[in-house]
C-alpha cells in the first residue's frame, strides 16, 4: 500500500467499503439510511459531493460535503481507525473546503453528535470553533430510514 493518499470522487462500487469505514468510525446511526444519504448526495452533485481517500487500491477515508448557496456543510468525515494520525482526515477536510471555495462558498459548518464529542479537538486543530448558535431541527417528511432516533413513530430525523 502506497503512502500517497489519492482523493477522488466516490463511485457506486465504493459503497460497501465506505459504509464499512463509517461503521468502523461509529458514524452510522439507525435513523440515518446511509444508502439514501449517498444517493441523495450523488443526485445533487452541483451542490454536494462525496469524496474518498484511497491508498493503493484501498479506500481509507471519506468526506461528504454540500452547500446551500451560502454556507457549506461537512458530513461523514472518516479515516480508517488504524490509519489515524497521518494527516488523512486533515487532507479530506481541506479537499472539501477547497471544493466549496471553488464554488464561491466562504464558510463551512459541521455538526458533531454528542456521542462523538471526542472529535471536537480534531476540528479545533483545523481552525473550527464552537459557534454561538442554537441548532434546531424539525422533520418535514418521514425519515428515509423510517425510524425515529428515540424509537417513536413520528419519523423525526435530525438530518445529520
Amino acid at each position: 500500500m502506497s503512502d500517497d493518499l489519492l482523493i477522488r470522487n466516490y463511485e457506486p462500487e465504493d459503497e460497501h467499503v465506505v459504509v464499512t469505514l463509517w461503521d468502523a468510525c461509529n458514524l452510522r446511526v439507525p435513523y440515518n439510511d446511509v444508502a439514501w444519504d449517498i444517493g441523495f448526495c450523488r443526485s445533487s452533485e452541483s451542490n454536494s459531493r462525496l469524496f474518498v481517500g484511497q491508498l493503493g487500491k484501498d479506500v481509507v477515508s471519506s468526506v461528504m460535503v454540500g452547500h446551500d448557496g451560502h454556507r457549506g456543510w461537512l458530513y461523514y468525515v472518516a479515516v480508517d481507525p488504524e490509519l489515524r494520525g497521518r494527516g488523512y482526515g486533515r487532507r479530506m477536510v481541506k479537499h472539501a473546503e477547497d471544493w466549496l471555495a471553488s464554488l464561491g462558498v466562504w464558510k463551512t459548518h459541521l455538526l458533531i453528535r454528542q456521542t462523538n464529542s471526542g472529535m471536537r479537538a480534531f476540528y479545533q486543530a483545523l481552525g473550527y470553533t464552537v459557534a454561538p448558535r442554537i441548532m434546531m431541527a424539525k422533520a418535514i417528511a418521514p425519515s428515509p430510514a423510517f425510524l425515529d432516533p428515540l424509537g417513536e413513530p413520528d419519523g423525526t430525523d435530525d438530518g445529520e
